[in-house]
């Protein structure tokens, strides 16, 4: 197809797409003369990627170029490539290891990898932005008088395994690598939101259920 065609099919201007392709987001066409190119069912698929990542999930095109950098780098296996593209996704903060909340929520989240037989998480928490985060969400609880700890996390961290298995799942059924690459990443910028709606709505039900609604 030619520019416009990809254009009108993707829904997106042929100036975006342009730009996409100047900043290294999009591959280039097969060039058939020096003005025109032709693109095919990659270039669509890749720039359908491209826009969710930007428009949905807000990140920005410096991040995206590096996303699909450690997506489309083969030569490394599937684990190191999901989480290499994982990873370049934005992320929380680093913890201050100095603040003594801090420092006990690392001891509740390694006691909770424990508890779970997580050992893969264990070896990875020295780099691993989710375990940063659960680091951090967890000291802010605390540093507010809340006893959040290894205990009261294990069964949302057990739901959540379950969670990770549908979501390997279901990115297993695409055919191509490149496919199930792509879809881990439109899972965690896209399904992410899906599963915080679905909880949030869980609770509007399940509150409405205790209380009612006047109370």
């Amino acid at each position: 197809m030619r520019l416009a065609e990809l254009s009108e099919r993707s829904g997106v201007s042929t100036a975006t797409i342009k730009y996409y392709l100047r900043e290294g987001l999009l591959a280039p066409g097969h060039q058939i003369n020096t003005t025109t190119a032709e693109y095919d069912e990659e270039h669509l698929r890749r720039l359908r990627l491209v826009r969710a990542m930007i428009q949905v999930g807000r990140v920005p095109v410096a991040t995206v170029r590096e996303v699909l950098g450690h997506v489309d780098d083969d030569s490394l296996p599937r684990a190191i490539r999901l989480g290499a593209a994982m990873w370049a996704l934005p992320q929380v903060p680093e913890p201050d290891e100095d603040d003594e909340f801090v420092q006990a929520a690392h001891q509740e989240v390694t006691a909770l990898l424990d508890r779970l037989g997580w050992e893969n998480a264990k070896q990875l928490a020295t780099i691993s932005p989710a375990y940063r985060s659960l680091v951090v969400a967890v000291a802010a609880f605390r540093r507010l008088g809340y006893g959040w700890g290894a205990e009261l996390m294990a069964p949302y961290a057990e739901l959540m395994h379950r969670t990770a298995v549908l979501d390997l799942d279901n990115m297993e059924r695409h055919p191509s690598e490149e496919e199930r690459i792509e879809f881990a990443i439109l899972g965690a910028i896209i399904n992410e939101p899906i599963l915080q709606s679905l909880h949030r709505l869980a609770q509007e039900e399940e509150t409405t259920r205790r209380y009612g609604f006047d109370e």
